[in-house]
């Protein structure tokens, strides 16, 4: 990922520059994954979702970074496929919320550093019933209530629990924002802009 403050004509130059850098090591931009695009039009990149956007309240404008629709899409796709009530391989809860916990606990471990607060309580949302209808599947000659009185934690969590193992809450991990670097990490153009800077500088 490379971020120019230009026009599209500059970025397009910093492309080729790029293309040009890494030939004699052997690599290349795919065409197929290298685009140009506008900051306030975002874009993908790791997972993360990154876009210029007016900050609520107010007439700035800030860079967010947020969890990518696709990176959620996967995140849920696991959850579902892990809680599956067809062919499920988990004879325990206490094996299922094992298995689920370290899944997605390391997905928002990942994403803690960004704007993520709403998709983990959307993900909360979604981990919870998962479980509850794998439960409902799981024992169906009980009811609701017996199932809540014996795999639920008490209120206000309720959160679905067995033998101390208790389903993890992505709304609880604490949001670490990154802190900006960008002026102390050093890049080929570094180098070179000070020395553009320098030449233009009368003696």
């Amino acid at each position: 990922m490379v971020l120019i403050n230009g026009t599209e004509h500059h970025a397009h130059e910093i492309r080729t520059e790029v293309a040009e850098l890494l030939r004699p090591m052997g690599l290349s931009l795919s065409p197929e994954k290298t685009r140009v695009v506008h900051m306030d039009s975002g874009f993908d990149f790791l997972g993360w979702r990154i876009q210029r956007r007016k900050k609520a309240g107010t007439n700035r404008t800030m860079i967010y970074t947020y969890p990518s629709k696709k990176s959620l899409h996967s995140i849920v796709g696991k959850v579902r496929f892990i809680t599956r009530r067809q062919g499920s391989p988990y004879k325990t809860l206490e094996a299922l919320l094992q298995h689920l916990n370290t899944v997605v606990r390391g997905w928002c471990l990942y994403f803690r550093h960004g704007v993520s607060k709403a998709t983990f309580s959307y993900l909360a949302y979604y981990t919870w019933w998962a479980v509850a209808r794998w439960l409902k599947k799981r024992h169906p000659r009980l009811g609701w209530r017996k199932i809540k009185r014996r795999f639920l934690t008490e209120k206000p969590d309720q959160r679905p629990e067995e033998n101390g193992t208790v389903l993890y809450n992505p709304s609880d991990i604490a949001i670490e924002r990154y802190r900006y670097r960008g002026n102390t990490i050093p890049t080929p153009w570094s180098a070179r802009a000070e020395q553009l800077e320098q030449a233009a500088t009368p003696a």
